[in-house]
């Protein structure tokens, strides 16, 4: 009695586990970031399709875009996109903008419809200056401002660091000003001034090429309390442990 059972343990185990299709393949159908102005690729993989369609969707208004290889949306930037024998569905958009964030819907014509969602978020180029606030020194400290732009297509050709609106340049008879930038998907630039004196004091500003300006408002504390110049007050102690916390939150996002 026992032996059809012995034989029917023996089978492979994973003889049944994938369905007689179709199905997604979800680890090649991902959720995507894209660029604002860049082109936007959504990929629907679908395993043993047969002659069934796919469809895609804008989930927020169930707007049909495409069905098959065919563009049902007056939008000229979506586009069906599928080479014969691949199992890839994609929906492209050309030049994506935000308002193109959201959920879609990748949709196999079975009965009842599959259906497999996939987020797009489409960012805007963004320029940030590390540490939250104004920043406090103390007379004949460093001023050490560190910038991040973000989301640029490619890196900015340049990125100018002001002084209260001035440009700030490194041969002036001030000396002790440095900036090092590094270049990439992600653009760092560091500025540093050396022993500030209370004529640093104002209004500094990164300024790239492709992305946003962003600001930070610097005092420079001849040795009185900034409570003097702060509603609220933090004492100096606070200062130098927020200083550090900047610090260390610093050398977190560059390593």
């Amino acid at each position: 009695g026992s032996h059809p059972q012995h034989l029917h343990n023996s089978l492979p185990p994973f003889i049944d586990v994938l369905p007689p299709g179709p199905f997604y393949d979800v680890d090649r159908s991902a959720n995507i970031t894209a660029l604002v102005n860049q082109p936007a690729k959504l990929n629907c993989r679908v395993n043993k399709i047969g002659n069934r369609t796919v469809s895609w969707l804008r989930h927020r208004d169930t707007h049909l875009l495409t069905v098959g290889p065919y563009t049902y949306t007056s939008d000229q930037r979506f586009r069906a996109v599928h080479t014969a024998g691949s199992e890839d569905w994609s929906l492209t958009v050309k030049f994506a903008q935000v308002r193109d964030s959201g959920m879609y819907e990748c949709q196999v014509s079975t009965t009842p419809p599959m259906r497999h969602f996939i987020w797009l978020t489409v960012v805007e180029p963004k320029t940030y200056i590390c540490g939250s606030g104004d920043v406090f020194i103390n007379t004949g400290s460093n001023i050490n401002l560190t910038c991040v732009v973000d989301y640029t297509p490619k890196p900015p050709s340049y990125v100018i660091w002001k002084h209260n609106n001035k440009v700030i340049t490194y041969d002036s008879e001030r000396g002790g000003v440095s900036v090092v930038t590094e270049k990439g998907s992600r653009t760092i630039t560091n500025l540093l001034v050396r022993s500030a004196s209370l004529m640093d004091s104002g209004t500094y500003s990164c300024n790239p090429s492709s992305a946003p300006v962003a600001k930070v408002l610097v005092h420079i504390l001849n040795g009185e309390h900034p409570e003097a110049m702060q509603h609220g007050g933090q004492s100096p102690y606070d200062v130098s442990v927020w200083l550090l916390a900047t610090a260390i939150i610093l050398l977190a996002t560059l390593t």
